[in-house]
């Protein structure tokens, strides 16, 4: 009986080191997780308030543009 042939084999590389979170990630995590519903709600309030101000800006510029026709119009002679 022969010997089976040796194969080489390699070894896996091992695996990198992870850096330990500081303390200022660890922190920001827990933010993240206990204020998820809060932020949520921050932004739909901001969201709002955006589609608030367009419409006041929507609702100067139809008014501006009635004011200047207004401004514009000559009374007629009767």
């Amino acid at each position: 009986m022969q010997a089976a042939p040796l194969r080489a084999t390699t070894t896996p590389a091992p695996a990198p080191a992870l850096p330990l979170p500081s303390v200022t990630g660890a922190l920001r995590a827990v933010e993240a997780v206990l204020m998820r519903g809060g932020q949520r709600t921050a932004r739909r309030n901001a969201w709002t308030s955006v589609l608030e101000d367009r419409r006041r800006a929507k609702d100067r510029h139809e008014a501006e543009y009635v004011l200047e026709a207004a401004a514009t119009r000559r009374p007629q002679a009767t």
